[in-house]
């Protein structure tokens, strides 16, 4: 259901967007608790890593229901909406498109019929074989397999695929076992039945997932700092290629496939919240430290150091530190921009990013400057600022990038532009530098960034730097997000040419023929 929600929105340079999460993902076994209300402020934790649809399922034991809609957690939820969520076991999931388009049918958790019970399943990340998958499912049930659960009802998404392919004989863990192998790409699930929380990661442990204790009970969630909102201590990380059960009779874990470590090395640079750690490292010291290595790899003179609010500021203040040059908020951003459906008139819209940022001229005013940001993709949006920072009077702008330059895409969770469309990909830091407007520009180096995060290079997945995947891929025909789509319309044209009647062959009237 698509509707406008009031609030405005940023999204007003055209043909721009950043680097969008896949998902988040939370999950809670806790006996006694209102585990729709912890899932409720864990996803609210989570809301920066999607903001198109949100989702809660619960079970109290017997039965699982479902709530969910299009927007924000807090525009999908209400006290009303969480008062019917009972039980002790509960999912969440916020979104954002990487599978499947941007609709209700696609919103998450997914619910699905098994030989014992149901299943509901929430999913971050992204799979690269969903083609594989497919013919998995009609192997397994016939080709009308493939409109059972919600592929019927239109959820065109690898979670639904996933779901669908768990309806097999025996325990959900049994089945949950035989299917993981199957999966190539990125996947941390949870998911549950009527009587136990499961959670699984990938072999590469592309995506992260955390364990967390309540004092009645269990979390999983897509970061630290959903566990911290919900009062729930950290235990550890799901560990790559991990399946863990959590039911009555406690918690169990099991080691399903042999782990290939290969994080997302870009969580760090933008995609986490800064108040999270990732493998015993603070995603803000990070940053902080990219910060500082990029001063030292990219000096310049200059008077001040300014973030883009909010995701160059960690990095900003440690090229602040590093250089010696004084650090200040050049920009001031309105906190209150979320998404909408309202478009914004063309008057709006020419005023491009000033909806979402605004000088400080007093601050700015015949100042050498130096921006930090995280990264840069098409280039529209660091254009915009440069533009706007030199109509408020600044002397001079040097853009500094706490990442190295984006030249390949992303297929294990992040939606990045298409190969053609980045920037740096026909482009070198120069000419970028020329194209944006900018007095001169730097990229952190792939070994500065790495160090930054104090995780072995080894362990770290840099695909969207170098083009080189740790996880095979198929032919590019088989990626991208309307995969399923176009194999579902595919699917619909050759049924309908079986079932067409065969035309009958006819001849032209003869002097024997009546006419």
């Amino acid at each position: 259901m698509v509707r406008g929600d009031g609030l405005l929105t940023h999204d007003l340079l055209p043909g721009e967007k950043g680097p969008q999460d896949a998902c988040g993902v939370f999950g809670v076994f806790a006996p006694g608790e209102e585990v729709a209300k912890l899932t409720y402020y864990g996803l609210y934790a989570l809301q920066h890593r999607g903001q198109e649809s949100a989702g809660i399922a619960a079970s109290n034991g017997s039965q699982i229901l479902v709530y969910k809609d299009m927007g924000l957690v807090s525009q999908v939820f209400d006290e009303a909406a969480l008062s019917a969520l009972t039980g002790h076991i509960a999912i969440g999931h916020a979104r954002y498109s990487t599978t499947g388009g941007s609709t209700w049918s696609n919103a998450q958790p997914t619910l699905g019929p098994r030989h014992e019970g149901t299943v509901a399943l929430a999913h971050n990340g992204n799979l690269v074989n969903t083609h594989e998958l497919v013919e998995l499912l009609a192997e397994r049930t016939g080709p009308a397999g493939r409109r059972t659960g919600e592929i019927a009802q239109g959820n065109t998404t690898d979670t639904a695929l996933v779901t669908a392919l768990l309806d097999t004989p025996g325990t959900l863990e049994d089945s949950l076992r035989d299917l993981l192998p199957h999966l190539r790409g990125a996947y941390c699930f949870v998911v549950m039945d009527e009587g136990a929380l499961y959670a699984a990661r990938d072999p590469q442990g592309i995506r992260p997932l955390v364990l967390g204790r309540l004092e009645r009970g269990w979390v999983v969630a897509s970061e630290t700092a959903a566990l911290d909102i919900c009062g729930a201590s950290f235990v550890r990380e799901v560990a790559p290629g991990e399946m863990i059960v959590i039911d009555e009779q406690g918690l169990r874990s099991e080691q399903v496939q042999e782990p290939a470590p290969k994080g997302c090395v870009f969580e760090y640079v933008y995609l986490a919240r800064p108040d999270t750690r990732i493998s015993g490292r603070s995603v803000n010291e990070s940053r902080i430290e990219m910060g500082r290595r990029l001063a030292r790899e990219h000096p310049v003179e200059a008077d001040l150091v300014i973030p883009t609010p909010e995701s160059g500021t960690p990095a900003a203040i440690g090229y602040a530190q590093e250089s010696g040059i004084p650090y200040g908020q050049g920009m001031v951003k309105n906190a209150y921009v979320g998404r909408t459906f309202i478009q914004p008139s063309e008057t709006i819209r020419q005023l491009g990013i000033r909806l979402k940022l605004n000088p400080l001229k007093e601050m700015i005013a015949g100042k050498r400057l130096v921006v930090i940001d995280d990264s840069i993709v098409r280039g529209n949006t660091q254009r915009a600022v440069v533009r706007m920072l030199r109509e408020a009077g600044a002397a001079e702008v040097h853009v500094r990038i706490s990442s190295p330059p984006v030249r390949w895409p992303c297929y294990y969770g992040i939606d990045f532009a298409t190969r053609a469309e980045l920037i740096a990909n026909g482009l070198d830091p120069e000419e970028i530098a020329r194209s944006i407007g900018a007095d001169s520009l730097g990229f952190i180096s792939q070994q500065g960034m790495v160090e930054a995060t104090a995780q072995s290079a080894e362990n770290l997945c840099v695909a969207c730097f170098t083009g080189e995947y740790p996880v095979r891929l198929p032919d590019p025909t088989l990626l991208g997000k309307s995969v399923l789509e176009v194999k579902r319309e595919e699917a619909e044209q050759a049924a309908l040419a079986v079932a067409a009647p065969t035309p009958t062959p006819t001849t032209a009237p003869t002097e024997e023929t009546p006419r």
